[in-house]
């Protein structure tokens, strides 16, 4: 196990600080971003498909209707 003997230590990861806690927060970012940049491609795609269906059901009635 690990031991620090004072906080500035821990931060410092001796000496590889700033590689740990940039990478830690690049993580931190991408875990926060990610799912809502899911949420709103599922919400396109979903409104895309739903438009599709409506155009291929109108088709549909002009075919049926000749």
């Amino acid at each position: 196990m690990i031991y620090w003997n004072s906080f500035s230590d821990f931060i410092a990861m001796g000496g590889y600080g700033f590689y740990v806690w940039s990478s830690f927060g690049a993580t931190a970012l991408i875990m926060t971003i990610e799912p809502i940049v899911v949420a709103r491609n599922r919400k396109s795609t979903v409104a895309r498909l739903k438009r599709q269906l409506r155009a291929d059901a109108r088709a549909e009635n002009r075919n049926t209707a000749e």
